[in-house]
């Protein structure tokens, strides 16, 4: 089989390369080695319900994202806050919230800082130093890369407390890692444009169906408009180039060819698939073992379901306990509204080897902590989910692991939401990979168009 251009992996990224491809009038051929397209971001059956793998939310300011639900049709099945608000639990009885205002940022965050109880006086002085001082740091200096996100709050006596209770709430959903662990140029990315250069960047959005529903399902209809070929359960074993240019990759036992390639798999499948002497670092070939260094980062993510309400609002964030963040799923799912609880667990290096058991002997008594009405609910049933290897670690260093999505191969792209994309490893990062990798490979097929940037500001 030959084609013109072939994306290998179905996941987000690969999905806006071929979409951007075929928009192009160019010829794709999609290979997914899962029985469905939609890549880290899932629904799995479970008896009677949809369940997804992971709670995904998205910012305002994730425009790529946003406007690639617009391309697959799947815009109007999300939930985008007009203004962001967060109402926060703590097992203490502590009920409170984090909203913006309609002032200009930074203003726009003032007024809920000077009314939030879990810090005091000083440490509201502290935070807003700390704020102020980060919206003149530069996401992209390499300087930032070599520093942990808590060993510059320290600069500004930031506690452990104040951390907990103000950036982790934010950093670990985004970073997946804790302030200690987390490079700072990535954390002063997901503030800077999250929440300090723009009054409405944090309004958070959420998905009102099953992810499969959302983007695997929408994606296939978008791919089989344009003419795109999609074959699930395609696992490439081999990409070579050969000697007159062209592509030859091995799908199970099945030889294509092709003319250009996107390769749009996990840093660790890239490390396999690409050719000899294809990756670039910056400008300079590397070996693709380096790879490894980007490691992977745990999610776990908690359905439980209640015989009545315990939650009453559609989501919540937790601090002085290991709950992380909580979202209201039951709608779809003919449940009363606050019966269907996923609670999702980022940075989870201790709690991904936990049993099912294990997690529930901890996590029940937690919910019962932080929520008054879950104390004398029955739980009916509770499923659990993990993802080993949910995202790359943005640790200190891992910028200078990050390719773009040139290659030393012409006709060859690198996408992911681990490339170098400046964000996190998020569905923006994703589909930003995805757009870029596009961009470099069609010129390889005589497609010297520009394909539009997105004009919406960040």
């Amino acid at each position: 089989m030959s084609a013109r251009m072939v994306v290998i992996g179905g996941g987000l990224a690969g999905i806006t390369a071929a979409l951007t491809a075929a928009d192009a009038g160019v010829e794709v051929t999609l290979l997914e080695g899962r029985p469905r397209l939609g890549g880290a971001t899932f629904s799995l059956r479970r008896d009677d319900m949809w369940l997804d793998n992971g709670q995904h939310v998205f910012l305002r300011c994730c425009t790529e994202y946003i406007s690639f639900l617009e391309r697959i049709g799947s815009a109007d099945k999300v939930h985008l806050q007009p203004r962001m608000e967060v109402p926060v639990r703590t097992p203490w009885g502590t009920r409170t919230r984090l909203a913006r205002s309609a002032l200009p940022a930074p203003l726009h965050l003032s007024s809920a800082l000077a009314r939030y109880p879990l810090l005091t006086m000083a440490g509201r002085a502290r935070v807003g130093r700390a704020a102020l001082a980060m919206r003149r740091l530069d996401p992209a200096d390499p300087a930032l890369d070599e520093l942990t996100f808590a060993a510059w709050l320290d600069r500004y006596g930031v506690t452990a407390r104040e951390r907990e209770a103000m950036w982790d709430l934010i950093g670990i959903a985004t970073l997946n890692l804790p302030a200690t662990e987390a490079s700072l140029a990535m954390a002063v990315k997901v503030f800077r444009t999250g929440v300090l250069d723009r009054n409405d960047g944090a309004d958070i959005g959420w998905s009102l169906v099953p992810l499969q529903e959302l983007h695997g399902d929408a994606a296939g209809r978008a791919l089989a408009r344009v003419g795109a070929q999609v074959r699930l359960r395609s696992r490439v074993d081999a990409l070579e180039r050969a000697a007159d240019g062209t592509f030859v990759i091995r799908a199970d036992g099945e030889r294509i060819e092709a003319e250009a390639v996107v390769l749009a798999v996990p840093h660790y499948d890239a490390a396999r698939l690409l050719p000899a002497g294809a990756l670039l670092l910056g400008d300079m070939p590397a070996d693709p073992t380096l790879l490894a260094g980007l490691g992977t980062s745990p999610i776990v993510n908690l359905h439980v379901v209640y015989d009545r309400p315990v939650l009453d609002v559609p989501l919540a964030a937790g601090i002085g306990t290991p709950v992380q963040w909580m979202f209201d799923r039951s709608a779809g799912h003919g449940l009363e509204a606050g019966r269907y609880l996923a609670v999702s667990l980022s940075a989870a290096g201790r709690e991904i080897d936990l049993t099912s058991a294990q997690l529930r002997d901890r996590f029940v008594p937690e919910l019962a902590r932080v929520l008054p009405a879950a104390r004398a609910a029955r739980v009916e049933r509770f499923v659990v989910t993990k993802e080993r290897s949910a995202t790359f670690r943005p640790a200190p260093g891992s910028g200078r692991l990050r390719p773009g999505p040139r290659t030393a191969v012409p006709g060859l792209a690198l996408a992911g939401a681990w490339t170098a994309t400046g964000w996190p490893a998020t569905m923006e990062s994703a589909v930003r990979s995805g757009r870029s990798a596009a961009r470099e490979a069609l010129p390889h097929l005589g497609r010297t168009r520009a394909i539009p940037e997105r004009t919406t500001p960040l």
